[in-house]
């Protein structure tokens, strides 16, 4: 993740201490959506750095409807926020509403929360719709000492998002899901060391990568794993890269040889 500038480390530790008293006493108080979302406004601005005026949008206007909140900056939406009263629990209706708002903008960030709990989500357009949890964050467990939860709320402060750091931690976040471990594990050059591994351990057993995966398929990995649209993308993603580290090497090869021939010329 980016070096988070010390500016910006002070704000997000200040934001904390002031905040999380705040939102404690919002709570044992009971108060409604709309007292909670007066409190996000004032956190959006003084915690994560957004123009309260010009760039945080009050019950933005989709089709008839409203969602809570909008992000814009430098005039073009970037993200939806729906928020809930600070006493009732996020559930998956919450979400799947703000996931319907931001589909009908084609925005691909939504920020669900009532307060102390922030999930943001990343849309997946597919057909369905669908979505992924990147962030879950309890901002009153929060430690301002603690370095890996000022990362998290940095994440979504104006600094990170024009950075583009909470994209390059969806991306890092995909690299180590299950679907594309799954995937890479079903992979040819994975398979051959796991048949000379075996062949290590027993040399005059016959194997071959085919065994190998009919295990890996049908008795060590989960069938959730490998089915499904995240499923299938991890493996279009893992073949894509392989195509083209294929063809990188293909270009490398051609070129030193026809250096080598470029070469021999010479010394003829």
């Amino acid at each position: 993740m980016a070096a988070i500038s010390k500016k910006v480390q002070e704000r997000l530790v200040a934001g904390i201490k002031k905040y999380q008293p705040i939102l404690a006493a919002a709570k044992a108080r009971d108060v409604g959506e709309a007292d909670t979302v007066t409190i996000i406004k004032d956190m959006l601005a003084e915690i994560f750095g957004y123009d309260k005026y010009t760039e945080i949008t009050s019950e933005f206007s989709i089709r008839g409807t409203f969602c809570d909140l909008a992000i814009k900056i430098d005039g073009v939406l970037q993200t939806l926020i729906e928020v809930k009263a600070i006493g009732h629990d996020l559930k998956d209706s919450h979400v799947k509403q703000a996931i319907d708002y931001a589909a009908n903008q084609g925005v691909d960030w939504v920020l669900l929360t009532n307060g102390t709990c922030w999930r943001v989500y990343h849309l997946i357009f597919a057909k369905p719709i669908d979505q992924e949890l990147v962030v879950d964050i309890d901002f009153c467990s929060l430690s301002s000492r603690n370095e890996g939860d000022l990362e998290l709320l940095y994440l979504w402060c104006k600094e990170g998002w024009q950075r583009s750091v909470l994209g390059e931690y969806h991306t890092q976040k995909q690299a180590l899901s299950r679907f594309f471990v799954g995937a890479i594990l079903q992979t040819d050059p994975v398979m051959d060391v796991v048949r000379r591994e075996l062949k290590r351990v027993s040399p005059d057993v016959r194997i071959d990568n085919e065994q190998i995966k009919s295990v890996l398929l049908n008795e060590v990995i989960k069938r959730e794993v490998l089915e499904g649209e995240k499923a299938d993308e991890a493996r279009k993603k893992i073949a894509k890269a392989a195509s083209k580290a294929l063809r990188t090497t293909t270009l490398r090869t051609g070129a030193k040889s026809i250096e080598s021939n470029e070469l021999l010329k010479i010394d003829l």
